[in-house]
């Protein structure tokens, strides 16, 4: 019941779902603000993929893949990056750790999110500040690379983000995305793609690969919630984490949610 009732006060209208995610990322943090939580995404999963992780990277190895997989298809080594959604800043931290990137910025609308950081991560060329996806405070051409996680699907305007991302990348410079949507939504969001001036170099349909993960996480994730989580709302909280047997694990299974990678570039 409750979660019928929040997936249509979120469908609602821009607004409702932009007000709706950003309370949900200011709260989130206060309920687990452990410094071992580090990533909110669904993972991601590949047979041969097993990069070398320090051991306090372990616990988290299917979120980090997420963010490998997707970093890695540019070279970000020494380049100026901007992470928009940047959340608990796992996946920052992880390029800034492991890639060599001159600086990484990494924005969230939630002023919690980013004080959270700001506690977690002491790399020198890691730096969070909050933002806006649809009026990011950088400067024009100011960005070698742009990547967005998981995160777009809780934007009011997906296409003023896109304008925003082009804005702030240097030409040639690339954009890296992944993310869900439902199924009938895909039509949508390629036409999104079309028209934002931006250069579609690749594009993956990567909802096999999520699965694993999230199969692979599943118990951690459900006994971690139910160790903290009021039982009332466990099983919103299943499902936003996409524990197996929850409605979103469900729905990336029967094929009604899709996720995609892609890389895009910027017009030199």
């Amino acid at each position: 019941m409750i979660q019928n009732l929040l997936v249509w006060f979120i469908q609602f209208s821009p607004f409702t779902k932009k007000w709706f995610w950003k309370k949900w990322y200011t709260f989130f943090p206060r309920l687990a603000p452990s410094p071992e939580f580090k990533f909110m995404n669904f993972g991601f999963h590949e047979d041969g993929l097993h990069p070398e992780l320090a051991e306090n990277d372990k616990l988290e190895r299917y979120p980090i893949h997420l963010y490998h997989h997707l970093a890695t298809q540019v070279d970000i080594a020494g380049k100026t990056v901007l992470e928009v959604g940047s959340g608990r800043g796992g996946g920052a931290s992880y390029i800034a750790r492991y890639m060599a990137p001159d600086q990484i910025t990494g924005i969230d609308i939630s002023t919690t999110a980013v004080e959270l950081c700001d506690r977690l991560y002491k790399e020198n060329n890691l730096n969070f500040i909050v933002g806006d996806s649809e009026n990011i405070p950088s400067e024009d051409e100011s960005m070698d690379v742009v990547i967005n996680v998981e995160s777009s699907h809780c934007y009011g305007s997906v296409d003023l983000f896109l304008s925003e991302v082009k804005r702030v990348l240097k030409p040639g410079g690339h954009f890296l995305f992944c993310d869900l949507r439902p199924a009938e939504k895909l039509d949508l969001l390629n036409n999104q793609f079309n028209v934002s001036g931006l250069e579609l170099l690749k594009k993956k349909d990567i909802t096999g690969n999520v699965i694993l993960a999230l199969e692979k996480m599943s118990d951690f994730r459900k006994n971690a919630i139910r160790a903290k989580v009021p039982r009332i709302i466990q099983n919103v909280f299943e499902s936003y984490a996409g524990v197996k047997g929850s409605r979103t694990y469900e729905s990336f299974a029967d094929g009604s949610l899709a996720y995609l990678s892609a890389v895009f570039q910027k017009p030199a």
